[in-house]
C-alpha cells in the first residue's frame, strides 16, 4: 500500500518494498514532480528507478536495477546505492591516519572497494520524509569494516525543477576518512536498451588521475590533452573507448577519476550527457573535487534486471562525484579526513531535460 507523506511541490509517497534476510523491513519512497518520478529505497539509500520523458514525452526508466527487492540481495554491482564509508578503491586495503595503520576488507583483488564487504550499500538506512524528498540516516560504528570512529551519515534526496539533488552530511567522534557517492548506472535510452556507446559526453576537466594495473591512482594529475580521456568537447562514448591506450586497456574502457575545479560549497557543472535517439540530456553539478566516469566495463550479461533485461558490458555509465580514489594514501590529493567537531557537507545535482 502506498501512503502519501507530504504535500509540496514534489509529491512524496512511501510503500513497503521487502525485507532483508534478517527480517528488517525495507521501504520504497517515490518522489514525483511534473516531469520526473524517482524511486529510492531505504536499503543502501539506493535509487531504484528514474522515469524520465524523451523528446516526445514518452517515459522510460533510465537507471539499471531490479523489479523486486530480492534482486538487490543477489549479485548487485552497487546499482543506485550510496557507497561508503569510502567510495572507490583503497590500495591494499590499508591506510595510515595520525600515525596508526588501519586494515580494511579486500573485496577487489588487493583493494578495498566502496567501503568493504559490508559497506553502506548493504545497510538499511533510517528514513524520514522531508519537503520535496526524503532524508536517510545511517550510523556506522567505530571499527565498522576497519574504519575508526562512529560516523553518523545523512543523505537527503530532493526533486525540484527536474533535478535530483543529493545532499550528503556526516559527523564522527574520532578522526576517520570519508568518501561518499551515489552509484547510479544510467542509460538515457532506457535501461535494457543496449549499450551506451552512442551517448555523447562532455566532462569539464583538464586533468585526470592515471591508474596502475590494479586501477589505483599513480599519484599523478595528468593532462587529458591528446588522450582518449579528453571529453572537453561533446564526444560519443564509443568514439575512442577501444583505442590502443594503456589506461583504457587497464580499465577495459573508462573507469577513471577526472579532476574538477569545484570548491567546497560551490557547485560547478562537471558533466553533460546527451542521448541522440531519445533526446534525453543529463547535467551533473557538484562541489566535489573529482568525478569517476565508469562505462559499465565489468557488466557481463549475467545479471537479469528490470523487465527481464540482461545487462551486458557497457550497457550503462556512472558519474560518481567524489574525492579521489585512494586519497588516504596520497598526501598530495585533497584530504578525506574528517575530525570530531567537523561536519562533512556536499551537494551533487542530476538535472534531466530533452533536446528536440
Amino acid at each position: 500500500m502506498m501512503t502519501t507523506l507530504a504535500n509540496s511541490q514534489t509529491a512524496v509517497s512511501k510503500q513497503p518494498f521487502g525485507k532483508t534476510s534478517d527480517g528488517t523491513p525495507v521501504d520504497l519512497y517515490t518522489l514525483k514532480d511534473s516531469a520526473l518520478e524517482v524511486r529510492i529505497m531505504s536499503y543502501g539509500a539506493a535509487v531504484d528507478s528514474i522515469l524520465a520523458p524523451d523528446r516526445n514525452g514518452k517515459l522510460a526508466d533510465i537507471v539499471l536495477g531490479f523489479d523486486s527487492f530480492e534482486g538487490y540481495l543477489g549479485t548487485n554491482p552497487y546499482f543506485g546505492a550510496i557507497v561508503g564509508r569510502y567510495a572507490n578503491r583503497i590500495a591494499n586495503g590499508r591506510f595510515v591516519l595520525e600515525g596508526k595503520e588501519y586494515s580494511l576488507p579486500k573485496n577487489n583483488g588487493q583493494n578495498s572497494l566502496h567501503g568493504g564487504t559490508v559497506g553502506f550499500d548493504k545497510a538499511v538506512w533510517q528514513a524520514a520524509p522531508i519537503k520535496n524528498g526524503v532524508e536517510f540516516t545511517h550510523v556506522s560504528k567505530d571499527g565498522d569494516q576497519g574504519y575508526p570512529g562512529t560516523l553518523t551519515a545523512k543523505v537527503r534526496y530532493t526533486l525540484v525543477d527536474n533535478a535530483l539533488r543529493i545532499e550528503y552530511e556526516a559527523t564522527t567522534d574520532k578522526p576517520t576518512v570519508l568518501n561518499l557517492s551515489n552509484h547510479a548506472y544510467f542509460n538515457l535510452a532506457g535501461q535494457g536498451a543496449g549499450d551506451v556507446l552512442k551517448h555523447e559526453v562532455k566532462i569539464n576537466a583538464n586533468r585526470y588521475t592515471p591508474v596502475d594495473a590494479n586501477l589505483i591512482p599513480t599519484g599523478e594529475l595528468a593532462t587529458v590533452d591528446g588522450t582518449p580521456l579528453d571529453f572537453r568537447k561533446m564526444t560519443a562514448i564509443g568514439a575512442r573507448i577501444d583505442n590502443d591506450n594503456e589506461q583504457l586497456r587497464r580499465a577495459r574502457g573508462y573507469d577513471h577519476n577526472w579532476v574538477l575545479d569545484a570548491k567546497p560549497g560551490q557547485l560547478v557543472e562537471a558533466a553533460e550527457v546527451y542521448e541522440p535517439t531519445s533526446g534525453r540530456e543529463l547535467r551533473v553539478r557538484t562541489d566535489q573535487p573529482g568525478m569517476q566516469f565508469y562505462t559499465g566495463n565489468f557488466l557481463d550479461g549475467t545479471i537479469k534486471g528490470k523487465g527481464g533485461h540482461v545487462y551486458p558490458m557497457r550497457s550503462a555509465f556512472c558519474l560518481e562525484t567524489q574525492h579521489f580514489p585512494d586519497s588516504p594514501n596520497h598526501p598530495s590529493f585533497p584530504s578525506t579526513e574528517l575530525k570530531p567537531g567537523e561536519r562533512f557537507h556536499s551537494v551533487t545535482e542530476f538535472e534531466f531535460s530533452t533536446r528536440k
